[in-house]
């Protein structure tokens, strides 16, 4: 069964910077396209970013863009997302999420179609 780890979460206040960090258990990072989502309380879960198997493809939610990078170093087993200039509504628990075949167009945003995820990391972005 796979396995994913998120790190790296905390209270940051507005402006500042984290890097979350999601460990995937098996040596799957060139197999497994992977996601990172986020919730809010009382919100639905939605995508933030996305990276495919081979890293050369990127996506990211509009909210995001220009401040979160995600990537990834198969030779650790690791995908992270860096997010700089942090806003109060980028507050929530974030997840990361692998899926077992790529994704196209739009669907990187859907949490339905990923087969496995971790189990959170919460993120607080307030003075």
């Amino acid at each position: 069964q796979l396995q994913l780890v998120e790190s790296g979460g905390g209270l940051v206040q507005p402006g500042g910077s984290l890097r979350l960090s999601c460990a995937v258990s098996e040596l799957t990072l060139d197999y497994y396209p992977i996601g990172w989502f986020r919730q809010a309380p009382g919100k639905e879960r939605e995508g933030v970013s996305y990276i495919s198997i081979s890293g050369g493809r990127t996506e990211y939610r509009d909210s995001v863009k220009g401040r979160f990078t995600i990537s990834k170093d198969n030779a650790l087993n690791t995908v992270y997302l860096q997010m700089n200039s942090l806003k109060p509504e980028d507050t929530a628990v974030y997840y990361c999420a692998a899926v077992k075949v790529p994704l196209y167009g739009s669907s990187w945003y859907r949490p339905d179609l990923y087969d496995y995820w971790g189990q959170g990391t919460q993120v607080t972005v307030s003075s």
